[in-house]
């Protein structure tokens, strides 16, 4: 046997510890990646189901309330066509960060596609969820959105959903989403 071919075990047991602690990194960030939403900071459809039952058996076990709202952006088309979607994907990203902005660091965000976010507020009953909804709506009317010196007008219909022992998030969601339509028609 030669030199060369002789292997330091304490060496190699190190190098397969960084290649093994390498690996989990990339792991974790994977998995949080598929909860997350590629182009805004929030959560993606998956990850926010996932909050939500998280929240609900928590809501369930504790008997503590949680609201849900859900928006679907008004004039966001108009956006789109007349800015282009960059500037369609940079209005998402100043809706994300506005929602964030106003929430508490225990409630989520999602994006749940296209034009559609949902927001998930723990300890809040109908009312709060209400106010919160309005304060929001007018927040985006307000600042509306500005894409090199162009100003467009952005909006949000949003239905709200208390937490009434729901079992399945998708159920919730479309109770939400329902009442996000009902309003959204009225208006």
């Amino acid at each position: 046997m030669t030199d060369a071919a002789v292997i330091d075990p304490q060496a190699e047991i190190e190098r397969l510890r960084a290649e093994v602690e390498a690996l989990r990194l990339r792991a974790e960030a994977a998995e949080a990646a598929a909860d997350h939403d590629v182009l805004t900071p929030s959560l993606n459809r998956r990850g926010f189901i996932a909050a939500m039952r998280s929240a609900m058996a928590f809501c369930q076990r504790h008997g503590t309330p949680a609201v849900l709202l859900y928006l679907d952006l008004d004039g966001f088309k108009k956006v789109n066509d007349s800015l282009g979607h960059a500037a369609g994907d940079a209005a998402l990203v100043q809706v994300a960060e506005l929602l964030k902005a106003n929430l508490r660091e225990s409630d989520a965000v999602g994006r749940l596609g296209g034009d559609e976010f949902a927001l998930l507020m723990l300890n809040a009953g109908l009312e709060e969820g209400r106010e919160k909804a309005r304060r929001l709506a007018a927040a985006l009317e307000a600042d509306g959105f500005r894409w090199e010196g162009e100003q467009a007008r952005l909006g949000g219909s949003f239905g709200v959903r208390a937490f009434s022992a729901h079992t399945d998030p998708e159920v919730w969601l479309a109770e939400a989403d329902a009442a996000m339509w009902v309003r959204k028609k009225g208006r």
